[in-house]
């Protein structure tokens, strides 16, 4: 029998899950806190696998240390604690972020190509104050920290922008930011680049990492980085009538400044759904619950 485990606070966050085929027999909720070492004890013993994918996104924050930092990184580490007292688990599944990658290099010149190797490094996230890739960081480096200690099986998967048809009633800051773009041409991201990636690709690659024997190491997650203008001018192509907000058609830059490698993800299973269809799918997302009309 499948069992799928989840930590909870609001019991009305997985009424969408609860009402899945199946649920009954095969989802299990436990109750459990990041912040309490032990709390995982009960929820991972005798598992198979184990997804660690909780971790707070926010871009301004006004407690980076409480809001961030510590459910980051204390939370990922009183998870994988609690993995290596169950000897059940064959593999641990560690949902990281783009984010724990690529922040140190703020100046990134044409045609680089960003790999598993990259890291981004701390005392640059905070000086310049990017407190989520700086929690994402810490974490990331602490796992696999611990890993080396204790000898766990795990693999860390780095989503980018995560967009698409989302599954919960509710939408989380990605889908949000997108829908802002969409209506308003307002950027969620200072730079205008987007590292985007389906949200259901995401979701292929944590079972893909997990039931594949050869996985290992990181994966990079990112179907394509684009600017928010060439994912406005796809939209206008799909749906002439949508009032998309108007868009600069001059002193374009030719490419993005950079790419993010996919030979890893790739390797694993995973075929990246392209952008157009990503958009196209949020759009009829956000028409059925009435958040875009046309």
């Amino acid at each position: 029998m499948a069992m799928y485990v989840l930590s909870l606070c609001d019991s009305s966050k997985v009424e969408h899950l609860t009402a899945l085929e199946g649920a009954n027999e095969r989802l299990h909720l436990y109750e459990a806190n990041l912040l309490e070492e032990g709390s995982f004890d009960s929820v991972v013993d005798g598992c198979d696998g184990v997804f660690h994918t909780a971790s707070p996104v926010f871009l301004s924050v006004s407690d980076p240390q409480t809001e961030l930092i510590d459910p980051a990184l204390k939370g990922t580490i009183n998870v994988l604690k609690s993995c290596t007292k169950v000897s059940t688990i064959k593999r641990v599944v560690v949902t990281s972020s783009i984010a724990s990658v690529m922040y140190n290099y703020d100046s990134l010149k044409q045609d680089f190509v960003v790999d598993e190797t990259w890291f981004s490094d701390p005392i640059f996230c905070e000086e310049k104050k990017e407190w989520y890739a700086l929690s994402k960081t810490l974490a990331e480096k602490a796992t696999w920290k611990l890993v080396e200690e204790n000898g766990l099986d795990l693999v860390t998967l780095h989503p980018g922008y995560t967009i698409g048809p989302p599954l919960q009633p509710t939408l989380n800051l990605s889908c949000v930011g997108l829908l802002n773009l969409i209506k308003e041409g307002k950027q969620l991201l200072p730079t205008g680049v987007y590292r985007c990636v389906d949200v259901r690709d995401v979701a292929l690659a944590h079972v893909l990492a997990l039931e594949n024997p050869s996985a290992s190491g990181r994966y990079l997650l990112v179907g394509r980085v684009a600017y928010s203008f060439e994912a406005l001018d796809i939209l206008k192509r799909i749906y002439p009538s949508l009032d998309l907000p108007p868009t600069e058609t001059e002193n374009r830059p030719d490419k993005v400044p950079y790419q993010i490698s996919k030979e890893r993800a790739e390797s694993l299973g995973v075929t990246f759904r392209p952008l157009e269809v990503t958009l196209k799918d949020s759009v009829e997302s956000f028409r059925e619950r009435n958040l875009i009309t046309f």
